[in-house]
């Protein structure tokens, strides 16, 4: 399974990602609507982005989380509710939502924040497929 990976290392904090982010998937480049966050901390830059736990999937009252063939978390729009559980309970709050969008949005490792980091702050990497993951740490 690939995952957005971030080097804070590298982060300039330019927003760059959040723009394009904002614009591939909402037409509108606004930091708001992107689904990865760059927050500035005291000691340099922080980000929100989803690592793909699936830990969403378990709290959706409606069953619009699901994982897709490549093992990445999705939401099915047409059934979620906007009850917001999965924003509330997203352990590195990377499930968002803002003003004029009912649904909320993460991040799927589209790429698209990638191609655009001027810093190669950001790739998207393999990582295992976390079924395996809860299997090995179950069975060895």
């Amino acid at each position: 399974m690939k995952v957005l990976v971030w080097d804070e290392k590298k982060c300039i904090g330019c927003g760059t990602c959040e723009k394009v982010c904002s614009q591939t998937w909402f037409k509108d480049e606004n930091r708001e609507k992107s689904r990865i966050k760059i927050l500035k901390t005291e000691s340099g830059f922080s980000a929100n982005i989803c690592n793909q736990c699936g830990e969403c999937i378990n709290v959706c009252p409606v069953e619009a989380l699901s994982r897709n063939a490549k093992g990445i978390v999705i939401l099915n729009e047409k059934t979620c509710v906007g009850c917001l559980s999965c924003v509330g309970f997203c352990p590195t709050q990377s499930m968002f939502q803002t003003t004029g969008i009912v649904t909320p949005f993460k991040c799927i490792s589209c790429g698209a924040c990638v191609k655009t980091c001027p810093t190669g702050a950001l790739s998207l990497e393999d990582r295992p497929d976390p079924l395996e993951k809860i299997f090995y740490r179950r069975h060895f």
